[in-house]
């Protein structure tokens, strides 16, 4: 397990290390002027040699960390790096130009001292002599570019036109933009320069296709997401089990607003509503103003009513023999009166 761990681990740094050498390759030194008199000038006004690096990429790369040099010693393979390094002159942290945008250019200041700014360096450049600059990678052993610049005479520049190199006359030095710039050059006549294969609109094209792709692929995907939910919570709506819930919930409301009331009006209304008390009372003071109320006369009326109890006793003596002595009749039996 742990031999997969280190196998993993230096795959991934392979990899990125990989991936940084194919981002600092396409920084390259794009434009050198070795004697300034009449060019730009530096924060403090003064006129010094400078290089000018061109990212050729379409993406951002930070190039602090890196190394110029003009010692051609350091080509040496047997030497350290350590020495390597202490005959170089490293770009600096802190400074956010060091992120040099897609097609962007950037422009450091030698024969100077870091501490006048980020993109000052300690590098030697002679002004009338040739010199070798070499452009390193963080590590000090990768070389990215390299250019050996000719003697140029005051104000002239040594430049790149694609593979090639020449020198500008002062009027003609572009520090901090593309070389060779036309004023009446066409924006396809620019486009078909900067890129003759057509590789780089190919992959904006499908950059942008591809990104438009995966834009509608999230909103559908959001979009089905929030209607199956939508669709959930219509089945559970309509569901039966959903009508306790709802008269739990009207009972847990009628019991909050009577215990409202009682929190309101004390404990002696009860809980019940004021208004209540009010219609009771006004109603019987209603009926008591309107004379409505039970009449009773006091008087009980008693009406007597045929039963039919003495017809038996009267069939059984009407077929009664005359030679027969006749029984003694029995006591009437009084009728039942009828309350009324």
């Amino acid at each position: 397990m742990i031999q997969f761990r280190l196998l993993l681990s230096g795959l991934l740094l392979t990899s990125a290390m990989t991936m940084s050498g194919q981002g600092a390759r396409n920084i390259r030194i794009n434009e050198v002027l070795t004697n300034n008199t009449a060019s730009i000038v530096d924060e403090y006004g003064n006129r010094e040699a400078w290089i000018e690096l061109e990212n050729t990429s379409f993406t951002t790369y930070n190039i602090r960390g890196m190394y110029f040099t003009t010692d051609p010693s350091v080509l040496d393979p047997k030497m350290s790096v350590p020495e390597r390094i202490k005959r170089m002159s490293v770009i600096p942290n802190g400074d956010p130009r060091t992120q040099i945008g897609g097609r962007q250019h950037l422009v450091f200041f030698g024969n100077s001292h870091p501490a006048q700014g980020k993109l000052h360096l300690s590098l030697a450049i002679p002004m009338s002599e040739p010199v070798w600059i070499g452009f390193y990678n963080g590590n000090a052993v990768e070389l990215i570019d390299s250019v050996t610049v000719p003697a140029l005479a005051a104000d002239q520049s040594y430049a790149r036109h694609g593979n090639q190199w020449s020198v500008k006359s002062a009027e003609n030095v572009t520090p901090g933009i593309e070389n060779f710039i036309k004023t009446d050059e066409t924006k396809d006549a620019k486009l078909k320069r900067e890129d003759p294969h057509g590789f780089g609109i190919t992959l904006l094209a499908m950059g942008i296709v591809f990104f438009c792709l995966a834009v509608l692929f999230v909103f559908f995907w959001l979009f089905g997401l929030l209607m199956r939910h939508l669709d959930t919570a219509k089945k559970v709506v309509n569901a039966q089990p959903i009508k306790p819930i709802t008269k739990t919930v009207e009972v847990t409301h009628d019991i909050a607003h009577a215990t409202g009331n009682i929190l309101q009006d004390g404990l002696k209304t009860k809980g019940i509503d004021k208004e209540v008390y009010i219609a009771v009372i006004s109603m019987a003071l209603k009926q008591y103003q309107d004379d409505v109320h039970d009449v009773e006369s006091g008087i009980i009326t008693i009406k007597t009513r045929q039963t039919g109890w003495s017809d038996e006793y009267s069939q059984m003596t009407h077929f009664h023999d005359p030679l027969q002595p006749q029984m003694p009749q029995g006591p009437k039996i009084p009728t039942t009166p009828e309350l009324k």
